[in-house]
């Protein structure tokens, strides 16, 4: 009965152990995805300002950052940037931006992957698409490693 008793014990503890990770772990994945939200709302308010080098923070700054579009693959951030200020060079063109965040999905500790669909309100035409983000925790901040936007 002692023994009985003491395997009971464990048991419950045990359950105990597994339900606070699982609250942790879940507790975890909120907090990095608004701080996911937190980086999209400074680039979505930083786009609306005409600020592309601000709006580009958001991203990984690195050679190895990929931005898949229309035409192809750009590398790099310094090229993604190049790329935004020739297709996007007046307040006309960056307009106001506003995102509909479909999915912010965990792909791994520390990498999430958000789907949505953005839409520019602006002078020169309205403009509406998709977007799949990569996200990476990069020495201690969310950052874009990936964009495939169109």
């Amino acid at each position: 009965m002692l023994l009985l008793k003491n395997s009971m014990k464990r048991l419950i503890l045990l359950l105990c152990l597994l339900t606070t990770f699982s609250s942790f772990s879940q507790n975890d994945d909120e907090a990095d995805k608004k701080a996911i939200q937190k980086v999209l709302k400074k680039q979505r308010l930083a786009w609306s300002d005409n600020d592309l080098e601000e709006f580009m923070e958001g991203y990984w700054k690195n050679d190895s950052l990929k931005f898949y579009g229309a035409n192809g693959v750009t590398y790099g951030w310094e090229n993604t940037l190049d790329r935004y200020q020739r297709a996007y060079p007046t307040k006309d063109h960056t307009g106001k931006l506003s995102f509909k965040i479909n999915a912010i999905s965990k792909i791994t500790d520390g990498a999430y992957y958000v789907l949505g669909e953005y839409h520019l309100k602006r002078e020169v035409g309205n403009a509406d698409g998709i977007f799949m983000l990569i996200f990476k925790k990069i020495d201690g901040e969310w950052k874009i490693i990936a964009d495939t936007s169109s």
